[in-house]
């Protein structure tokens, strides 16, 4: 465990908690995860305010955070990324990038790392902004070419996506995982007659949840906890109104992660109406699974959403934009409410606990570090190739 105790990481990405979103919070486990399991890791992000800061955490991880002139298309102008990434990158092994993030990789293409590990987490194509994509795709491409790895979060992603088609040689597909804590260990299924239906996210368009409201005519006895916030608030509130339901609805507004077990606990299903891959793993819905909630998902071209939750097992699948579907959905679950529980349960734990996510890139780092070993360089007493090691470790391993 020499190797993986001295190996050393950093994470470049958009933000990192408590600035939160999907991607954050997986940027969060990695971080911890990985310094727990004795590797220096890391963290490279944009600060969401225009500061610098230098964050040390319990584990004397390091999260630089740098100074944010803005946001242009979602993408945080931050110039000082590329000053402190060509200051010290050269002093980490491996350079773990979460994407999309323009703004990190334009940062390594100034940097010039001609010898470190990069290792590129694809969480999503980008989908909306198009005139960026067109501007942003030479860049991009040369990443994907420069990369000794790419990350999906499911198999469907990576077959489906195609700007990784030409590179599937070195995709390698690890699913997000999450933390198994008391507060979503098995719980009795005292839930099967409770009819209220749980839904969380961001109010934006993608997301579906005007879908998720007009299911509700079709369940006059179910009532939805809604909760998240944003720019489409105000609609759907107004909308609930319009279609007659408001009285089923409760906007919960944003939750906070300390909050959601007990929503979770206090729910019987979960929903998913998001309508297209901008939603391309759906972390929340293995936060419902851990909790025993079928869930009620969409399938979206080209996104892992439906393969996260499996048709017919830990929950049920519609098309798009279907709220007949959705209602009829949780009407089907219900009638065999502790077998779809069961299975939600049981399909967690398989396959999206935090320990699987960081025991498989515990192993790609170490595969990557032996290929690159079995590649050239000089050998140390401590089985590192002189190719990837700063001046500090050649002398430690002298």
């Amino acid at each position: 465990m020499l190797l993986g105790r001295l190996l050393k990481i950093l994470q470049l990405g958009k933000f990192y908690p408590p600035d939160m979103g999907g991607i954050e919070r997986v940027m969060g486990d990695i971080l911890e995860g990985m310094n727990e399991r004795g590797f220096v890791c890391d963290v490279l992000c944009s600060h969401s305010k225009p500061k610098f800061a230098l964050d040390i955490t319990d584990s004397k991880a390091r999260i630089y955070r740098t100074k944010s002139f803005g946001k242009l298309a979602r993408t945080s102008i931050t110039p000082q990324m590329v000053y402190f990434l060509r200051k010290f990158a050269k002093s980490y092994d491996i350079i773990h990038v979460h994407l999309p993030d323009p703004m990190a990789n334009l940062a390594l293409l100034l940097t010039c790392l001609d010898s470190q590990i990069i290792i590129l987490h694809w969480h999503a194509d980008i989908t909306k902004q198009r005139y960026l994509l067109h501007l942003y795709k030479p860049l991009q491409t040369w990443l994907l070419k420069r990369a000794d790895a790419i990350i999906t979060t499911s198999p469907k992603y990576l077959e489906q996506s195609p700007f990784l088609q030409a590179y599937k040689h070195k995709c390698k597909a690890i699913p997000l995982g999450i933390s198994c804590t008391p507060d979503n260990v098995s719980r009795p299924f005292v839930q099967k007659d409770t009819k209220t239906l749980f839904a969380l996210g961001r109010f934006v368009s993608y997301k579906g949840f005007e879908y998720a409201l007009s299911a509700l005519r079709f369940l006059p006895s179910y009532r939805l906890l809604l909760g998240g916030d944003g720019p489409l608030e105000h609609d759907l509130k107004n909308l609930a109104k319009t279609l007659g339901v408001a009285s089923q609805v409760e906007f919960l507004g944003f939750v906070a992660d300390e909050e959601l077990p007990r929503f979770y606990k206090s729910s019987s299903i979960f929903l998913l109406p998001s309508i297209t891959k901008s939603e391309a793993f759906g972390l929340v819905q293995i936060e419902a699974m851990a909790h025993g909630l079928p869930v009620v998902s969409c399938a979206i071209a080209g996104s892992g959403v439906d393969w996260v939750n499996q048709n017919g097992v830990s929950g049920i699948v519609v098309p798009p934009k279907d709220p007949k579907a959705i209602a009829d959905a949780v009407l089907e679950i219900a009638k065999d409410y502790e077998r779809f529980s069961q299975n939600a349960r049981k399909r967690f734990l398989e396959h999206f606990t935090k320990n699987q996510m960081l025991d498989s890139l515990q192993n790609l780092y170490l595969e990557l570090m032996k290929n690159s070993i079995e590649g050239g360089g000089q050998i140390t007493s401590c089985g590192y190739n002189t190719r990837f090691l700063s001046s500090s470790y050649k002398a430690r391993c002298a």
